[in-house]
């Protein structure tokens, strides 16, 4: 429901909040293509129109920029755009929790392994966060989740992972706990937004278990699949950043601006500026 950017979110879907000059929802789907992912489902909700329509053919608008010889930009328009038939939707028609959403996408899945890609987390790397994880998917099948360490007090904010070899970049998960407190985590090895998941994770969601925070949680769905299909967690190379909270989102902006070569050097003066204008009001 985007609430921690509201009023933006108000009648903005929060997966099209721009970092930079790109929605959250095209680094997600940049991410996926990139790992060579055909097929996406989006996951809507009400209010979400938007963002079907960002994604379908804007033909007028590209022929205004053919028209104006717009290359560039017709350029960057025409890669925003899905193939036809490579999208469906799936509408979950209450917020009901991570693996509710998840589940509303069963049928559309079926039997095959598939990918989850949140776009509130978004991961800058040399090699796309996804594809990674397809690579060492390669090694472990079963369930793969992306993990990284997260301070003490925040592992409260995450799915926790218990693993005899916590530091590993691949480990075998023995146990899996939804937002713990910080006296009763397993470890501080956090559940980021990308997963792997076998087809048998929807089973255990078709339950409609009630979890932590009275939602139903992907969590512990791949939980049970701990001594079935298996579950590994993959220490991801690379830099996440959550653009769920205000702080983080503005984390990303500066980060992703100051790696754009056309606005690194202006952006930077303005930083400059205005770091001197915050010390100056303190």
């Amino acid at each position: 429901m985007g609430t921690r950017f509201l009023p933006a979110t108000k009648s903005i879907p929060k997966e099209l909040l721009p970092l930079v000059d790109r929605p959250l929802i095209q680094y997600a789907i940049d991410e996926a293509r990139a790992a060579g992912i055909e097929e996406f489902i989006f996951v809507t909700a009400r209010g979400k129109t938007a963002l079907e329509d960002y994604l379908d053919h804007a033909p007028h608008l590209a022929e205004s920029l053919r028209r104006g010889n717009k290359t560039s930009l017709l350029e960057e328009l025409e890669s925003t755009r899905m193939p036809s038939g490579s999208v469906a939707y799936a509408r979950q028609d209450e917020p009901r929790g991570l693996g509710h959403a998840v589940w509303c996408a069963r049928h559309l899945v079926k039997d095959e392994p598939f990918a989850v890609i949140l776009p509130d987390d978004v991961i800058a790397g040399a090699t796309p966060c996804l594809r990674q994880m397809v690579d060492a998917y390669r090694t472990c099948g079963g369930n793969l989740v992306a993990a990284m360490h997260v301070p003490p007090e925040a592992v409260g904010s995450y799915g926790i992972l218990s693993s005899s070899a916590p530091d590993a970049a691949l480990c075998a998960v023995d146990g899996m706990v939804e937002k713990p407190s910080p006296e009763t985590a397993p470890s501080t090895l956090a559940v980021v937004g990308r997963y792997i998941l076998d087809p048998s994770v929807l089973t255990h969601l078709s339950r409609a278990q009630v979890g932590a925070g009275g939602e139903i949680q992907l969590t512990d769905a791949i939980a049970a699949e701990i001594g079935r299909t298996g579950v590994h967690g993959f220490r991801f190379e690379g830099e996440r950043y959550d653009c769920g909270s205000k702080a983080g989102f503005l984390r990303a902006t500066v980060a992703f601006a100051l790696a754009r070569p056309d606005l690194r050097d202006d952006f930077r003066q303005c930083l400059a500026g205005a770091t001197q204008v915050g010390v100056a009001a303190e």
